[in-house]
């Protein structure tokens, strides 16, 4: 469930993907506080969050669908060259319908629509 070293070895570790502070603290904070999960890094851009992957290989990733640089989909596909189990779920905000389809051909398992609540974000990463 959790790799080695990364807290408690009963919560399932997510690296946190999105460009934006805020929207990273929000993610965190929902993890933090559903006694489930825990973070175990988080990344601001998809050229981050690939090195942030191999250094931590955590059980899951939230990853932003658009960032400057290397975006969502670019990162999903390096991440999963690296590591073709990983479990990438694509956080998008509504008018991305298009993005989240290509996403999920290119082997996000899931994705979650921008705002956030809460119980949206433990529903989706509960079920994988």
């Amino acid at each position: 469930m959790s790799a080695p070293g990364s807290g408690d070895s009963r919560l399932t570790s997510v690296l946190v993907v999105d460009d934006a502070l805020f929207m990273r603290r929000m993610i965190r904070d929902i993890l933090d506080n559903s006694g489930r999960f825990h973070v175990a890094a988080e990344a601001a851009s998809g050229e981050e969050a690939t090195r942030r992957y191999a250094e931590h290989r955590p059980d899951l990733v939230t990853m932003d669908l658009t960032m400057p640089g290397m975006d969502g989909i670019a990162a999903l596909r390096e991440i999963l060259k690296m590591d073709p189990a990983a479990r990438i779920v694509m956080c998008s905000a509504v008018g991305q319908e298009r993005d989240v389809l290509d996403a999920i051909a290119a082997g996000a398992v899931d994705f979650i629509l921008k705002p956030f609540t809460p119980e949206n974000v433990i529903r989706v990463l509960d079920g994988l």
